[in-house]
């Protein structure tokens, strides 16, 4: 288990696990395929949770044979898999070339050895040079790679030589996430509150400082919260063609699309609802054993939930927001609407966030940098009972 994670995540040894468990995939996938359109095309996939390298290559082959048998597939549609390079072989690369996956997402966090030993991930660069190797020949269109930054000891020059390293392997786009601390969530983590090692907040500024003086210097673009792409890659297009998406997976270039996921835990997004699964594994065996949706949760959205989703998608995608333009959009007076959050602005105009007059405001560089902020003064949710969230940096 690696300390750090924030994930639900199920430990064990026995690697038959995998194909109890793609059984009841399986059940999920049969139930849910009769409330579907079946005009409707997947236009995306995603194999993550963790890491689907942990399943054998005939259950990953089986697993791409049960969802292909229940749903069409768009000519165009982007299939991607998050990779444990501790964990893949070649094999694995061809079965989930074979399913239909183009894309992929490789956990590193760190290259520092020091850094790899305090978090419980020993990794090792030549596992990552092959796993990139492998997925190039098979012929991946991109190669993602996943850094944290406010590891336990972690400073400012080791983040910087760990970013020198992976630009070596020729990256399409890369997500630098700070380190969310939950031990209320994650009690595995207090160990690093025992150590005493973790980085402090002005600590992890300069790290995030330097990948953001380091990534465009490699021809990175900044897409915004954390997430960086090459020039030419589909995200740094939709970002200077105005038309980025996003939803709570990340940054797509594919706007209104549904997300049905499946698995334990697994939480689905439609235009007026969330759904999360259930996150106990015997818990959500036991409901698709009676036939049942394992749902844990869900929300409808209100007319307000939906308005305030627009607006946080705007300042995330665009970085700024045109008062007008979003008038004619959400069919309300945006000023009247929101003037309560408008006028909470103010500091973050003061410390040089952004830049406003009676139109809109514009995010500054430096209020790029801490996007969620200026986005959250539109969350209504925020501030309303004991704090659930890590912080932002």
């Amino acid at each position: 288990l690696c300390w750090f994670c924030g994930c639900t995540t199920v430990i064990t040894l026995k690697r038959d696990a995998s194909t109890d468990y793609l059984s009841y995939l399986e059940k999920e996938l049969d139930l849910i395929q009769p409330l579907m359109n079946p005009d409707r095309r997947v236009v995306q996939m995603h194999f993550g949770g963790g890491t689907p390298t942990f399943l054998p290559p005939p259950v990953i082959r089986q697993l791409g044979e049960a969802i292909h048998a229940c749903h069409r597939f768009a000519a165009n549609s982007e299939n991607s898999v998050e990779i444990d390079p501790r964990r893949l072989t070649q094999d694995h690369v061809r079965a989930f070339r074979e399913v239909g996956c183009n894309r992929a997402s490789l956990g590193v966090q760190d290259t520092n050895p020091a850094v790899q030993i305090a978090v419980h991930r020993v990794q090792p660069m030549e596992q990552n040079r092959n796993a990139v190797e492998w997925l190039r020949a098979e012929g991946f269109q991109s190669i993602s790679f996943d850094l944290i930054f406010g590891l336990p000891r972690q400073t400012a020059d080791s983040f910087a030589r760990t970013i020198d390293e992976i630009l070596t392997l020729g990256p399409d786009r890369l997500a630098v996430f700070s380190y969310a601390h939950v031990p209320w969530i994650k009690p595995s983590q207090r160990i690093f509150e025992k150590q005493a090692n973790l980085p402090s907040t002005e600590e992890k500024l300069k790290m995030l400082a330097t990948a953001v003086r380091k990534l465009p210097a490699a021809g990175m673009v900044y897409i915004g919260m954390d997430h960086f792409a090459r020039a030419d890659d589909e995200l740094a297009i939709a970002q200077r063609e105005g038309t980025l998406q996003r939803n709570f997976q990340g940054y797509s270039t594919r706007g209104g699309a549904s997300i049905y996921a499946f698995g334990m835990s697994s939480i689905s997004q439609t235009v007026d609802s969330y759904r999360q699964n259930r996150k106990e594994l015997p818990e959500y065996c036991a409901a698709l054993d009676a036939g049942r949706l394992p749902l844990e949760r869900g929300l409808i959205l209100s007319e307000e939930d939906r308005l305030r989703r627009q607006v946080i998608m705007r300042v995330m995608c665009d970085r700024r927001l045109d008062y007008a333009d979003l008038s004619q959009r959400l069919g309300v007076d945006f000023k009247t609407r929101f003037a309560r959050e408008i006028e909470s602005l103010t500091d973050l105009e003061a410390d040089g966030l952004l830049r406003r007059d009676e139109t809109g405001f514009e995010v500054t560089g430096v209020g790029a940098l801490l996007i969620r902020v200026i986005a959250m003064r539109f969350d209504a949710y925020l501030d309303k009972g004991p704090q659930r969230f890590s912080k932002t940096v």
